[in-house]
């Protein structure tokens, strides 16, 4: 790399929503912004978690000079935990807020004494090796949220991600309008930003909406009043307590992330409650339906959340029942639509009423925390940055966002809008920018307790039991001859049911012992259980394709007697 080039390379977060890591590398040191993790997609059958690929990082970890982190949500701290013991512990600067979140995570990892903490505050520049960085305040769906403007030996580096233009935030701290312009006037050669919203037109609104819809229902609602909501959202759990502190109610927080985030919060001074407005849920029996307010989480529909357990009446302290009103304060991550529609609708059947985003009430229950159309090109206009990269969407996000970014009047051209892969190192400086290769990046599984043993063969190989199911044949074979000693059994899961199948299961056998037999040859070759498994495999598999048009996974058990 030439000396007077600056690098950028996203680990996780391009064409994607969630794993956001940048790696800013100069000369021989390495700044990373962000460590988040991405929930698994659909097809990701049994994995937790899902992490950002730093093999790029492992053999560099003594250039590494810190991370910094931008907000508490989980897809920019939550892989924390999970990838900084590999990387030699480098320190970490985060808002008084994102530390506090993160001190949480590394408590659970044991990890709390081996981490140092640096905390920052907007408006207050530091120094990090030959990166000067200057933190500046930006609205978001939860407090502390800042973007980063980095100084660096070749130019001024902008990243900006989870942001909007909320002139009336929650915390009462709006996106910064004047460091943007003050960082505008300093020609930026970079931004790097979210455009998760690119599709949706105008502003993205303000989260005062929320807590006028909120106002509505609390001044309505007969009974007892549930919302959830994510964990992290904040701002959202502030709303409710301002929402039920105005109409006399109690709050009750429940599911343990919410109660967690709710207590770090209120340490800190960034969630505000009068005293004895939070109970817990025993001190609920002596209230009546209209006195009680329950905050909690499962609002993406996640089978052991609270929501979820009290719409399958599995959680212990809260029974929904007639006269109930719960309010879906978010809108599904794709992916979760199936699982929050059967929460809704088993909150109907239970007797509820229920508020959700596009619920014909027509209340705004939830608004984004991603900035919209409008907002994006007043950041470009403001910033005028040499080169601009999206990232935090899919790729037809990045591919609108360059289409919008081209059609503002010729403030950018073809090649100053550069849509990024994973992996992929892009080189800057004064007037040049080009992609000089590809870093190793794919997908890290968090599975359990392990992380890292799952890949990619062992997901697949998920999806072919799902989908076909799986089919075992025992054999037994003599050493000495090949001879068929002994089966061959079948047993089947997830293919056919057996006792309903007992022609296609007998002709399965029958077209073992045919193979065998034609191997074996009169019994004069030596055994070879390798090349007897792979031939139950293939004949099996393709016999059964013929019949069925389904190919289960084929497990050859062969035993030498």
């Amino acid at each position: 790399m030439a000396k007077n080039r600056l690098r950028a390379i996203p680990l996780g977060g391009a064409g994607e929503v969630g794993r956001n890591m940048w790696v800013l590398e100069q000369n021989d040191e390495i700044l990373v912004l962000d460590c988040g993790v991405m929930f698994p997609e659909a097809d990701m059958l049994g994995v937790d978690l899902v992490l950002p690929d730093i093999t790029y990082l492992r053999d560099q970890k003594d250039k590494i000079k810190a991370i910094v982190l931008t907000h508490g949500h989980e897809d920019h701290i939550g892989a924390i935990p999970y990838l900084v013991p590999e990387l030699d512990f480098p320190p970490i600067y985060g808002t008084t807020l994102t530390l506090g979140m993160l001190t949480g995570k590394l408590k659970e990892h044991r990890l709390l004494d081996r981490v140092r903490l640096m905390k920052m505050q907007a408006g207050e520049p530091f120094t990090i090796g030959s990166f000067t960085i200057e933190p500046f305040s930006v609205a978001h769906s939860i407090p502390d949220t800042v973007g980063l403007a980095i100084d660096t030996p070749v130019g001024l580096v902008i990243y900006l991600t989870d942001w909007k233009f909320d002139h009336t935030p929650v915390d009462g701290r709006p996106t910064d309008l004047v460091k943007l312009s003050e960082l505008g006037r300093r020609s930026p050669l970079l931004l790097i930003t979210d455009c998760v919203r690119v599709e949706s037109k105008g502003y993205t609104p303000s989260e005062q909406v929320v807590g006028e819809a909120f106002d509505s229902i609390f001044a309505t609602a007969p009974g007892r009043i549930i919302v959830a909501t994510f964990a992290s959202n904040v701002s959202r759990v502030q709303q409710v307590i301002d929402s039920a502190e105005a109409y006399g109610r109690k709050v009750i927080v429940a599911g343990r992330s919410m109660e967690n985030t709710t207590r770090i919060a209120l340490e800190l001074g960034y969630l505000r409650a009068q005293q004895g407005t939070l109970i817990r849920p025993q001190e609920a029996a002596g209230l009546t339906d209209d006195q009680v307010a329950v905050i909690c989480t499962g609002s993406q529909g996640e089978p052991m959340s609270a929501l979820a357990r009290m719409a399958n009446r599995d959680y212990p302290h809260v029974k929904i029942k007639e006269g109930d009103t719960v309010v879906v304060s978010a809108t599904p991550i794709p992916g979760n639509e199936v699982s929050v529609n059967r929460v809704i609708n088993n909150l109907f059947r239970l007797g509820a009423e229920v508020i959700y985003s596009d619920n014909p009430s027509g209340l705004a229950v939830h608004v984004s925390g991603h900035a919209a159309q409008e907002e994006l090109k007043m950041v470009l206009a403001i910033l005028r940055p040499e080169f601009v990269v999206p990232f935090h969407g899919d790729y037809r996000h990045m591919m609108l966002y360059r289409k919008l970014a081209l059609g503002m009047g010729g403030l950018f051209s073809d090649s100053n809008v550069i849509i990024p892969e994973n992996g992929a190192v892009m080189e800057f400086s004064r007037n040049y920018a080009r992609t000089t290769g590809k870093v190793p990046v794919g997908y890290v599984y968090v599975d359990g307790t392990t992380v890292g043993d799952v890949g990619q063969v062992v997901v697949r190989d998920r999806q072919l039991l799902a989908r076909d199911g799986i089919l075992m044949v025992v054999v037994s074979i003599d050493r000495t001859t090949g001879e068929l000693v002994a089966g061959p059994d079948v047993v089947s899961r997830g293919f056919v049911y057996m006792r309903q199948s007992d022609d296609l299961i007998e002709s399965t056998k029958n077209i073992v012992r045919d193979a065998l037999s034609r191997r074996n040859g009169g019994g004069k070759t030596e055994i070879d259980s390798a090349f007897v498994n792979r031939k139950i495999k293939d004949v099996v598999s393709d016999y059964l394709y013929g019949q069925t048009r389904r190919r289960p996974m084929v497990l050859p058990v062969v035993m030498e007697v």
